[in-house]
């Protein structure tokens, strides 16, 4: 059998992750690997997983191991919904839906709005995993150039005579670039919503990882207040995870939007997977519910990751050629670095991986024939000594590569 002749024609789009190829080179224990988007590891909550495991299979134990509702178990729901909620922005637990990480929820999202060659407008750089879920859909993406200060929203206003579908951007510590989007951004944004009845995709797996700077409220939050509203029945569809406060292995993420657009997610997740992992449901609820634990849990993530980020950017200072940039983020996991034009970062990595050190280039985070010189590193992975040694490896090879 040709294989190539019985696969659908959508499946021409579909390519494998640049990034999750690469992490397959940096297996090897020698290597300093900044490639990846992961979480520290030795920081996973391991025993007091180990106790909400032992204690949900001791109380609860035919339920946890049952079949569930597709919606999601009510009271993680609702605890989000609370963890959602402010003083001017109240979310119903009817309003979120589980899902098994936050990409499934990006996936989701594509399958119920995007039609073939539906226009959708995104930041550039944006992030390659929403790429490789969209693509197949034969899509024309509308790229918006992003500075230190995030997206660029004013270039949203010129895409605007012709009909786009959405918008898609991470605006908090951005995959690959570690910025975030401003309060007057926000603003502005959320008035293009309301004003053009558009939609936006707000991906926030990050947002809780902040080290430096002031908190900037969700544009979910924003466009509400925009409206006058103190619900989610607006333009914005949420998605969160609690991959990188918790732990990536359990894949617990869900979906913040108004009533029907839940609704017809249910309707795609059922024929999807029927539900979310009800067992690693109810060890992520009864984790998350002891809100001393979990705060306390995320403000050590917080002082581990920022002394991380700092001592990456400290040892880049040291150590990389002048003619080398990069972005500062206030929190999340990545930075990304800017070569000059003539250096290509896939070459790059070649070089850096016989040094035994490795990064992802970014030009496939890229719309357009653009980002070839840039990489992506990530400093949460990576212990003090390795980021150090790693850094100093780097500064090496660009060196070289400048000669």
């Amino acid at each position: 059998m040709n294989w190539d002749t019985v696969f659908a024609e959508r499946t021409s789009e579909m390519k494998r992750s640049t990034v999750r190829e690469i992490l397959k080179l940096t297996a090897k224990p020698e290597v300093i690997s900044f490639a990846g988007g992961l979480p520290a590891p030795e920081l996973f909550p391991v025993e007091r997983i180990r106790e909400a495991t032992d204690t949900i299979l001791a109380e609860r134990g035919t339920e946890v191991l049952q079949y569930s509702t597709t919606e999601g178990m009510p009271e993680l729901r609702k605890l989000i919904a609370k963890r959602l909620s402010n003083d001017t922005l109240k979310i119903s637990p009817e309003n979120i839906l589980i899902t098994s990480g936050s990409q499934q929820g990006v996936d989701m999202i594509a399958r119920i709005l995007l039609d073939e060659r539906d226009r959708v407008i995104v930041e550039n750089p944006t992030y390659v995993g929403m790429l490789t879920s969209w693509k197949p859909y034969h899509l024309h993406f509308s790229a918006v150039p992003t500075d230190n200060n995030g997206m660029q929203v004013e270039g949203i206003v010129p895409l605007l005579k012709d009909k786009h579908k959405l918008i898609y951007s991470i605006p908090t510590f951005q995959n690959p670039q570690g910025t975030t989007l401003t309060r007057e951004r926000r603003e502005k944004l959320a008035e293009i919503l309301v004003d053009n009845n558009l939609l936006y995709v707000e991906d926030d797996p990050y947002g809780e990882l902040r080290y430096s700077g002031d908190p900037v409220p969700s544009v979910l939050q924003i466009e509400a207040a925009h409206r006058g509203a103190t619900d989610v029945t607006g333009n914005v569809i949420y998605c969160g995870t609690f991959s990188k406060v918790l732990t990536p292995g359990l894949r617990i993420g869900w979906i913040a939007a108004a009533f029907p657009v839940i609704d017809k997610l249910v309707q795609a997740k059922q024929a999807t997977d029927l539900h979310t992992s009800t067992l690693n449901q109810f060890i992520s609820y009864e984790v998350a519910r002891d809100e001393e634990f979990l705060n306390n849990h995320i403000a050590h993530l917080r002082e581990v990751y920022r002394q991380r980020r700092d001592l990456m950017l400290k040892t880049m200072e040291d150590h990389f050629p002048e003619e080398v940039t990069w972005t500062r983020p206030e929190g999340g996991l990545f930075l990304m670095v800017t070569m000059p034009a003539h250096l290509n970062a896939a070459e790059l990595l070649v070089k850096a991986l016989e040094q035994n050190v490795a990064f992802v280039p970014c030009d496939a985070f890229f719309i357009g024939d653009m980002g070839h010189n840039t990489f992506r590193l990530n400093f949460s992975n990576a212990r003090p000594e390795m980021i150090v040694e790693g850094i100093k490896r780097l500064g090496v090879v660009l060196k070289a590569a400048m000669r």
